[in-house]
């Protein structure tokens, strides 16, 4: 049974877990470092893939600087990526994460159901400046799918700020956490439980209230189905009836007429989307992670993080998202914000749905590329 962490607990945790990071923070500044993450004239920088172990003295993000390139992998289906792909060992499981260009360090982490592959076109534009790595939440993607975990927004959190530890604890300044939906949810948590020095900036694409929509009953909209919500909780837990329901729903057909419901460009609901989101549900393992997600515990509230976060936030916004949209709790609350809190912008971007940085790249990029140089300068 998946159980709701009270405020007391999740104060207590995020308490410790601050305090362990900046013990772990400590130790890895430390280390005997040489070199810099600031690409040099003529130094290539491609990731080779590191184990969570390593031998070497650097840091991976210092490491990766004198890196032998090679050619970006296939996706499924001969599908070409603009970065390489790399295994990562994480609390015994193996973590996908892609990575691509050279500089300052940018994670981009996705929404519920997708991958780093969703994150294609950015990693395109980001990678011409700037050092970036695209993650697969446990779960989902290219990772491991246990079935024997709880899976929550704790758990990502985890995953993320030990990502950060593992993989950019060399840079100067720390890394710049993009999200979408669930990730901008599980970057804000990574950034309030990380020592102010391990996270640059923080930015939210369509940031989600909660892993599910249980969390967000503040929302008349929520309230009004919440028993439906209930009722689908319980037809999941029964093994049968989830593998009927998760079979309808993680189909070709579904995912792209789900795609073009979210998406105001309909143009870039295209067979190559749909196949890198089809293919890993096939994974064994893939109905047992919607099942957890879609019935587990909602985590934090943004609200409830900000405060704990110390570095500039930049927030963009889809006018027509449906899935979090700008008049309900979640949207206003990041709408208010930057009149009470510095170093914070918050941008609506037209005829934009919730998945934004893929429905129309290009208008989200001439946001955040001007923020993200201004950040680094």
């Amino acid at each position: 049974m998946l159980l709701k962490q009270g405020p007391s607990a999740q104060s207590t945790h995020a308490t410790g877990k601050k305090q362990l990071q900046l013990v772990q923070r400590a130790k890895t500044i430390a280390r005997p470092l040489t070199g810099g993450h600031t690409r040099l004239a003529g130094q290539r920088c491609v990731h080779n893939g590191y184990r969570s172990t390593r031998l070497s003295a650097l840091s991976p993000f210092q490491e990766e600087n004198a890196a032998v390139p090679r050619t970006p992998p296939k996706g499924k289906g001969n599908i070409q990526l603009p970065y390489t792909q790399h295994k990562w060992e994480w609390r015994g499981h193996k973590i996908n994460y892609a990575t691509a260009g050279c500089g300052k360090p940018i994670i981009l982490v996705h929404g519920f159901g997708l991958s780093s592959s969703h994150y294609r076109k950015t990693v395109a534009e980001l990678s011409k400046g700037y050092k970036v790595y695209a993650v697969d939440l446990l779960g989902f993607g290219a990772s491991s799918k246990p079935t024997t975990i709880q899976y929550s927004m704790d758990l990502w959190r985890d995953l993320i700020v030990d990502f950060m530890q593992e993989f950019t604890s060399g840079a100067e300044g720390g890394a710049t956490l993009v999200g979408n939906s669930i990730g901008s949810l599980a970057c804000l948590m990574a950034a309030a439980n990380s020592p102010d020095d391990a996270v640059r900036g923080v930015v939210l694409l369509n940031s989600a209230g909660a892993m599910n929509n249980k969390g967000i009953l503040s929302d008349w909209r929520i309230v009004l189905v919440y028993p439906l919500l209930l009722f689908i909780d319980f037809i999941l837990s029964i093994p049968a009836f989830a593998q009927v329901l998760f079979s309808r729903f993680a189909t070709k057909e579904n995912i792209k007429e789900v795609l073009k419901s979210v998406y105001m460009n309909t143009e870039a609901v295209t067979d190559e989307l749909v196949e890198l989101i089809y293919a890993p549900s096939l994974d064994a393992g893939a109905r047992d992670v919607f099942v957890s997600v879609i019935t587990g515990p909602p985590g934090p509230k943004p609200w409830a993080l900000v405060p704990e976060i110390s570095c500039p936030i930049l927030v963009l916004w889809g006018d027509k998202d449906t899935l979090t949209p700008a008049d309900g709790p979640v949207g206003k609350f990041f709408q208010l914000l930057p009149n009470s809190r510095p170093n914070t912008s918050f941008t609506f971007l037209p005829d934009v749905g919730h998945c934004i940085h893929d429905d129309r790249p290009e208008v989200v990029h001439a946001e955040l590329v001007p923020w993200l140089d201004k950040l680094h300068r």
